[in-house]
């Protein structure tokens, strides 16, 4: 998940009868409908001529409630919103998400709802490595879409095992290069330390790391995800020597490393990976866990993170003024947030994947669309899909930020790789703006 910035975009306010009439008559992307009823039918489960169900599973309970709960309020807010200017191919998205309190055995429970009960057409967003890994088999034996799990992990890019699995967000092993390659670069004397999640999420990002800096590490500590003692591992990371500590965590475990640290008189440069980062959210931790001691985020200012969207304090960026507007229009209580951004523009790839599988869209049909039309979506990612045939992967790439107050300064340009030995390089290309109206359009494949 990664931290998002609000955009200003303005909707036209008054459209002439004649433009109003042609768009009521359009699904999303302003291709007719034909004929009564636009020739749709119900092509598959989860689809009939006026909608298609779509289902996720997140935190909204539990430990990774903070932050990750929003993540499901931003899609529906940007899903309402294609759905009020006409939905994809004259349907309407309904979106059903619930709560997994990210332990993997509510999370097997609320997705056989999901796919059984409910009967979605595919999972979109799901969020979780340790939580999705454990439905990752029942979808694709069942053979549901599981579209843009929101999690970096590397499992999500197996189409030969996992053929109806894709990425969304850049993968851990690719942030975990840049953030190497930035630490080789600039802080080529740091003893560094690793502060990991005990589970993909920790052992990605690590593989990334030491491709670039393995003879600077000096330690490499985990914690494993419920226990909130991390004193053990900030300890053992200070006897170790680490001056730079590097992790890849989520913002509960971000707020209990650095006041554990406070207590421990500790203060090394602190990296920490996207997931863990979104200074508000970090900043409200902080407080709830020292009991009001500690008031904001200010402990952050100075760590270094990474950014592959623009997040709520980048209010001069177009995407951001979308997802205010949307937000303003379509959300319910609370503020537009990076973790309710994160969300939208989640949805709006989904929205890309629908228009592209066509009018009366398949299961079968949607993968083959992601392959095909995938690498080639505009959207707020500030570098490019990898997705094809032979790679599920999400987003390819990020730049490295530097946390000041509630913002970041950027610190590289957007960098892009591949897994492996790929070779890191800088993205070029100007970054296009959202549609006019906020709605993709993506031709049909095939």
């Amino acid at each position: 998940m990664s931290r998002v910035v609000r955009r200003r975009g303005r909707w036209v306010a008054g459209l002439i009868t004649t433009a109003a009439v042609v768009l009521a008559s359009c699904g999303a992307g302003g291709r007719p409908d034909e004929g009564t009823g636009g020739g749709r039918e119900a092509s598959d489960v989860g689809i009939t001529a006026e909608s298609v169900k779509v289902g996720a599973h997140f935190p909204l309970t539990g430990v990774a409630a903070p932050g990750y709960s929003e993540i499901p309020t931003g899609a529906k807010a940007y899903f309402d919103y294609v759905n009020a200017n006409g939905g994809v191919h004259g349907r309407t998205i309904e979106y059903v998400y619930k709560d997994d309190a990210y332990n993997p055995t509510n999370t097997t429970q609320v997705t056989n709802e999901l796919v059984l009960q409910d009967e979605i057409f595919a999972m979109v967003g799901g969020l979780g490595t340790p939580t999705h890994s454990a439905v990752l088999d029942f979808l694709n034996s069942s053979g549901v879409p599981d579209l843009f799990v929101s999690s970096g992990s590397l499992l999500w890019n197996q189409p030969q095992e996992n053929p109806q699995t894709f990425g969304w967000q850049p993968d851990y092993e690719v942030e975990g290069k840049i953030i190497g390659q930035y630490v080789r670069e600039n802080l080529p004397d740091a003893k560094v330390g690793l502060f990991l999640q005990d589970d993909d999420f920790g052992d990605d990002g690590e593989k990334g790391v030491r491709r670039y800096i393995d003879d600077q590490i000096v330690a490499a500590e985990r914690y494993a995800p419920g226990n909130t003692d991390v004193a053990p591992q900030i300890a053992a990371l200070q006897a170790a020597g680490a001056d730079l500590v590097i992790g890849f965590n989520v913002p509960s475990y971000t707020a209990l490393s650095q006041l554990t640290s406070l207590r421990l008189n500790y203060d090394p440069q602190w990296i920490y990976s996207n997931v863990g980062s979104d200074p508000a959210l970090v900043g409200s931790l902080l407080s709830k866990f020292s009991e009001g001691k500690v008031t904001d985020s200010a402990m952050l200012d100075g760590a270094i993170t990474t950014e592959y969207l623009s997040g709520v304090d980048a209010t001069d960026d177009p995407w951001t003024q979308l997802w205010q507007k949307v937000w303003d229009a379509h959300g319910g209580e609370g503020e537009l947030t990076n973790y309710r951004i994160y969300g939208m523009a989640e949805a709006y790839t989904f929205v890309q994947a629908l228009q592209a599988a066509g009018a009366n869209p398949t299961r079968e049909g949607i993968v083959n669309a992601v392959e095909q039309a995938g690498g080639d979506f505009q959207g707020p990612g500030l570098a490019p899909f990898r997705y094809s045939g032979e790679s599920h992967a999400g987003i390819s790439g990020v730049k490295v930020a530097r946390i000041k107050g509630v913002t970041t300064e950027e610190l590289t340009p957007v960098l892009v790789t591949g897994n492996g030995d790929a070779e890191i390089t800088e993205h070029t290309a100007e970054h296009a703006p959202p549609p006019e109206n906020g709605i993709p359009d993506v031709q049909p494949v095939g």
